[in-house]
């Protein structure tokens, strides 16, 4: 590649490294939420440096892949193929998850007598197999742990979920050409930051709404902006400068922004990185590392390092049967009609993934 290039310049050339930039961002969700899963004060080290945590981080890593990738979906796919797409890569895995936490774990380690005949069982089942809302409590399940939470890491999907659906219906609007869409974010960014800045101290459920909206919808910027948008790391520097300098001021915000949305493309277009191109297990490993935390708690695992070691291990085994078991032979079922070179940079969108890959 040349000393300067564009996003969309290395966009086509089939080469990036989206798939390690993913699994990387979900081991550090897994080590930043050590310290709340083993009741340990403090926070990590990435959130001293910062104001974000490492797991904050990595979910806005997560987002701003995810709005990028999925506008690339939406654009070379019919509306109905888009649709099957995001619902096969969201919802297999998910559901299979949720089946598992509620019909094999919950039943081992619930305390409570009417488990199976609980509503808050079936609600729990319900509300995150379907992404109509995050649930994180089990009857009688890590009751006695300092984080009761089954899945904290669930929160992001059903957001993810819904900006899917708003892009969508901007892309049927015709919002995707630059000249409409570049306004509407202006718009938006500085809509959602007048009104952290009026509301301030926002309730943290909002607070991180927003961060992770801003983040999707910037990595849809990025997408529609692709062809005038130069890669370099003589840019990004300068970003990466600008938000340590400005780190305790309010300054903060904007250069965290930018270094985070920019570098992200970076590394996965300029950095000479090992690349994954056939197997994705970040989702796996965002959507299993809270409850094998839990489990590595309860196996004695209570320092933040064994907490973490220990839980990885188990998530990544997780992840592995999720991807070979459930989420490649579901990707099967989508239609491909863009040229394979792309084709493999599209197929692993996570949430957390959680897509959401979604954190």
């Amino acid at each position: 590649m040349p000393a300067m290039t564009t996003l969309d310049a290395a966009w086509r050339t089939g080469r990036n490294n989206f798939n390690l930039i993913r699994l990387v961002a979900a081991a550090l969700v897994i080590w930043s939420h050590a310290w709340a899963i083993t009741g340990t004060a403090g926070h990590d080290h990435f959130a001293r440096l910062s104001t974000r945590s490492a797991g904050a981080f990595a979910v806005d890593v997560f987002f701003v892949i995810s709005g990028f990738l999925v506008a690339a979906s939406l654009q070379r796919n019919t509306w109905r193929d888009f649709l099957r797409a995001r619902a096969l890569r969201i919802y297999p895995a998910l559901i299979v998850c949720v089946a598992l936490t509620v019909g094999v774990l919950g039943p081992i380690l619930s305390t409570a007598p009417d488990y199976l005949s609980n509503p808050g069982t079936w609600r729990y089942l319900w509300s995150n197999a379907t992404l109509w809302r995050a649930e994180f409590i089990l009857p009688g399940v890590f009751e006695a742990l300092p984080r009761t939470a089954v899945n904290g890491s669930l929160w992001t999907l059903p957001i993810e979920g819904r900006l899917y659906l708003a892009l969508f219906v901007a892309g049927l609007l015709g919002m995707l050409a630059p000249k409409r869409y570049v306004p509407a974010w202006a718009l938006a960014i500085a809509g959602a930051a007048g009104f952290a800045w009026w509301s301030q101290p926002l309730p943290e459920h909002l607070e991180y709404l927003l961060w992770v909206t801003a983040f999707f919808i910037t990595g849809i910027l990025l997408w529609v902006l692709r062809a005038t948008i130069p890669l370099s790391w003589w840019l990004w520097l300068p970003m990466l400068a600008a938000a340590a300098l400005a780190r305790g001021t309010p300054g903060f915000v904007p250069a965290y922004f930018a270094a985070v949305a920019y570098g992200v493309f970076c590394l996965a277009f300029r950095a000479p990185l090992p690349r994954i191109e056939r197997t994705d297990l970040s989702y796996g490993l965002y959507l299993y590392g809270w409850p094998m935390q839990q489990l590595a708690l309860l196996a004695g695992a209570a320092s933040v390092a064994a907490n973490t070691l220990a839980a990885t291990a188990l998530a990544l085994a997780c992840a592995a049967a999720s991807w070979f078991l459930v989420e490649r032979p579901a990707l099967r079922w989508k239609r491909h009609r863009a040229p394979p070179t792309n084709e493999n940079s599209l197929r692993p969108q996570t949430a957390g993934s959680g897509d959401g890959a979604s954190a």
